[in-house]
């Protein structure tokens, strides 16, 4: 088995449309949620989200592309942009050693809802020969794959909520076998139209407060559900013999890859957490000589009552004893919850932290949850020592999924 590490990131997040400016918003606790403005929301029982604001995606695609691409594909296409030149991969690798694994929870729901429009008002003539290829699920790693020539495995990921984390493990588990010597891994979602805000809302995910500082709540006994997020989040997976001897900068190693599923119920996890707390600790296997002071988790931490609580003992059940010693924060306080996107996007705040020896906080947690005894990190970042870190995911159908991070 050879070692693995992460040589380029990119984000594109409803706080920061670059990874400088995202891990700046990060440190401060600045809330990225506000009021929704991609559609008229005022009839709506949900008005607020964690909007991407001032997007240009001709940073990184030109402006027919750019157009005949969905938002979620824009939003991919910007973070692999900005991850791959982070990186200096391009023209230092073969094509056919290049892998795309990026997935979305869900594809392109803005384009299918308005072809569903224009089939309803005008008749299916009308409906756009671009509809099929910019909704469907792996147009992003689809185009990506095209932009950079990688002509290794294009696999597009979708296990829910966990898509993101899920990408970054299968890319990671290629290269640690000799599949493939890079890979481009991540996660993006679009998904702040009217038609998935009602359904997440149907089956009661989403908290329906007017105040963003009261809205995705991670961890607090005031929690009611989370908040629709969107973006992207890029990761450049490298083999390390070949990032060393091409000179690479190397953020962090990746070291381990948790994925179970519970087996349960199609949108509840598992109560007794035994499936999901099993990914943790198969991750974890590899930060197992880390004192677990020394350890960030970054916490799926939606700030749904029974995600949160469920969660607690799966961390719990993980480590034992010392879960109580692990820092632990959710950054989906300040994001949102991005659906396919989170887990690539926190898993570059836990690589950050690594980094950095930074915990970025859970803001606006006010009050205790006695099922919710942990370690989070509330309202300001800590500046301490940080070995490794983890990044987990909890998907609808029971997906679990953890990738482990530690210093190089």
């Amino acid at each position: 088995m050879r070692r693995v590490v992460v040589t380029g990131i990119g984000a594109v997040t409803p706080v920061g449309n670059n990874v400088p400016d995202f891990w700046e918003a990060l440190k401060n606790g600045k809330n990225g949620i506000g009021t929704i403005t991609r559609y008229d929301a005022s009839e709506s029982k949900y008005k607020l989200a964690a909007e991407v604001k001032d997007f240009d995606p001709t940073i990184y695609m030109d402006k027919m592309a750019a157009k005949k691409a969905d938002r979620f594909t824009q939003f991919a296409m910007c973070a692999a942009g900005e991850a791959m030149a982070d990186s200096k991969l391009e023209g230092n690798i073969e094509k056919e050693e290049l892998a795309v694994y990026f997935g979305s929870g869900i594809g392109g729901f803005e384009t299918f809802t308005e072809g569903q429009n224009t089939l309803t008002a005008k008749g299916e003539r009308r409906v756009s020969p671009l509809m099929i290829p910019k909704m469907i699920n792996n147009i992003a790693a689809g185009n990506i794959a095209i932009k950079y020539q990688a002509m290794n495995a294009c696999v597009a990921v979708s296990t829910a909520c966990a898509t993101g984390t899920t990408a970054i493990g299968e890319g990671y588990r290629a290269i640690l076998h000799g599949y493939t010597t890079a890979a481009i891994c991540g996660g993006s979602e679009a998904a702040v139209v009217p038609l998935a805000v009602a359904g997440f809302g149907a089956c009661m995910a989403l908290n329906p407060s007017e105040n963003p500082d009261a809205a995705s709540l991670p961890f607090d006994k005031r929690r009611g559900g989370f908040v629709m997020g969107e973006g992207a989040g890029a990761l450049i997976l490298e083999e390390y013999e070949h990032a060393k001897a091409r000179g690479a900068k190397i953020y962090a190693e990746v070291v381990g890859y948790g994925s179970t599923c519970d087996a349960h119920h199609v949108t509840a996890p598992a109560e007794e957490a035994i499936a999901s707390g099993k990914a943790i600790k198969i991750a974890a296997a590899g930060l197992a000589d880390i004192d677990a002071e020394k350890l960030y988790l970054n916490a799926h931490g939606t700030g749904t009552p029974l995600n949160d609580k469920t969660e607690t003992r799966a961390i719990k059940n993980a480590f034992g004893e010392d879960a109580k010693k692990v820092h632990i924060s959710s950054t989906k306080s300040m994001t949102g919850h991005m659906l396919g996107a989170a887990g690539a996007v926190e898993a570059i705040a836990a690589i950050l932290a690594v980094k950095e020896d930074i915990i970025p906080p859970t803001i606006n947690l006010q009050e205790a949850d006695p099922d919710c005894d942990l370690d989070y990190t509330p309202n300001t970042a800590v500046r301490t020592t940080v070995e490794g870190a983890l990044s987990t995911s909890l998907g609808f159908g029971g997906h679990n999924a953890c990738v482990a991070f530690r210093k190089v």
